[in-house]
């Protein structure tokens, strides 16, 4: 893969995670089949595309499984929360809520891994906190679209979360095997509570699902982790920052999703950040220290 290639692959990646949300709303089913549907797929899709290379996936080494299986955990519960988001309130607001997840990443990692955060980090932080607030329709819970932003943010956490624990765990995986065995153990925690639900899908429902694990979550991480031969994970994680943008327009154009003015200004100060924090990384007398968006995810599974 070529340089103008490796940027295409990236452009193509963000475009992908931003149709989740869109594949979300299409499928008639809960947010759990539709994350169980979702790993199924992505699984023998992923075991297809290891063969194919002529690897074999391997059992991960034994003091990889307690971080193996928190990630899991952790990806479950910020795919299902998401796409609660997404029934809850609606495709902008849920993809809204999940961009905060670059300023949880900065104030866990310091925590986690002792990681001093600059002056930078936190003004990053801060302009994302704002944004969310210009977000939020209202400060009511009994409103639809304030619950729908809360399990957004709530995703963001969660995959916050699952970027650290990952972290942990590609230290002794490769890329493709570790999203192999997390979209696995995703699938074993979520099918117990919606086997019966499989019974009643639809034809349509099953295509959606299919594509939603095919191609927006292997084909993504695949090509996310070839663009990253080329291209280094800062400029990677500048670009996939556009994927909100990209599920806002899709929404708009196939359901008349329109977001408020106030959302699209917080949306914006929220992306604008990312893309800033993005942009003094990939300088390096910059004095941040926290990556955006998915310059952790080179090393995990498709975040959407």
């Amino acid at each position: 893969m070529n340089s103008r290639q490796a940027q295409f692959a990236i452009h193509l990646t963000a475009l992908l995670f931003g149709l989740t949300g869109i594949f979300g709303e299409l499928i008639q089913a809960s947010a759990t089949l539709i994350t169980a549907g979702r790993a199924l797929f992505a699984t023998a899709a992923l075991l297809l595309f290891i063969g194919h290379g002529g690897h074999r996936i391997v059992l991960p080494p034994r003091r990889s499984w307690r971080v193996l299986g928190l990630a899991g955990v952790l990806l479950a519960i910020h795919w299902t929360s998401f796409f609660v988001a997404v029934k809850v309130g609606g495709i902008a607001i849920a993809t809204l809520g999940f961009a905060s997840f670059p300023a949880f990443i900065t104030l866990l990692e310091g925590v986690v891994f002792h990681e001093r955060t600059r002056p930078s980090e936190w003004l990053v932080v801060g302009l994302v906190t704002l944004g969310l607030v210009l977000v939020t329709p209202s400060f009511d819970f009994r409103d639809q679209a304030t619950i729908g932003l809360a399990w957004g943010v709530l995703s963001g956490l969660a995959f916050a979360l699952f970027t650290l624990a990952n972290r942990k765990a590609v230290a002794h995986m490769q890329g493709r095997e570790l999203a192999c065995w997390e979209n696995l153990i995703v699938a074993a925690l979520t099918l117990p509570w919606c086997f019966q639900e499989f019974t009643s899908l639809r034809p349509l429902d099953w295509l959606w699902i299919f594509m939603l694990g095919v191609f927006c979550t292997a084909l993504s991480h695949a090509l996310l982790v070839s663009s990253l031969a080329r291209l280094n994970a800062r400029t990677a994680g500048i670009v996939i920052a556009l994927e909100p943008v990209y599920a806002i327009a899709f929404a708009a154009i196939l359901f008349a999703q329109y977001p408020s003015a106030r959302a699209l200004a917080g949306g914006a100060l929220i992306i604008g950040a990312i893309v800033w924090s993005g942009l003094r990384r990939a300088n390096p007398e910059s004095d941040a220290t926290i990556a955006p968006a998915s310059a952790t995810t080179s090393k995990a599974p498709s975040p959407d």
